[in-house]
């Protein structure tokens, strides 16, 4: 479930980098033989916090890639990423999908697997611990990864939500 504060409104002054996470090859077989379309798993992010996926099916892979970056473009999220890592420890689940995602400190590195990775360092996440469990689909992998991102709560908005200012919780 994605949050609704968490969306970006425009992308005009963002610049988006676009990582492909998988292919899917699927065959339809008719009397006038067999027909290829594919599916392209897409994420795009700024490296700074901002995320979105999208999936796009043609009967080209290039046509799949392009169609899924201009999905992904349309759902981004904003995501509070503190000094290269995570502010909290966050489970998520979509589908068989299970996911852990730790906070690390500086240097650790993105200790995850191929579509966890793809979206964790498409965020701009440098040093994060992440596990997934269950199913290795990618689809559900991104859509789990994606959902615990947006889940995450920056200590600003956790203090604010207490009713606590941050001079009293930083400084003491």
């Amino acid at each position: 479930m994605v949050n609704k504060n968490n969306r970006v409104k425009s992308t005009n002054d963002i610049e988006l980098k676009d990582r492909l996470v998988a292919i899917n090859r699927t065959t339809k077989v008719t009397k006038g033989g067999r027909t290829f379309t594919f599916a392209a798993i897409v994420v795009v992010g700024n490296d700074n916090g901002i995320i979105g996926y999208g999936l796009g099916k043609a009967n080209e892979v290039t046509t799949a890639i392009a169609k899924g970056v201009e999905a992904a473009k349309k759902n981004l999220i904003k995501v509070p990423v503190h000094k290269g890592t995570i502010p909290h420890e966050q489970i998520a689940k979509f589908g068989g999908s299970r996911i852990i995602l730790k906070p690390a400190t500086p240097g650790t590195g993105v200790k995850a697997g191929g579509a966890m990775r793809a979206v964790l360092e498409s965020v701009g996440i440098t040093d994060v611990l992440a596990k997934s469990k269950g199913s290795s689909n990618p689809h559900n992998l991104v859509k789990a990864t994606i959902a615990a991102l947006s889940e995450m709560r920056s200590p600003k908005q956790v203090a604010q939500h207490r009713g606590v200012s941050l001079d009293k919780v930083f400084n003491g």
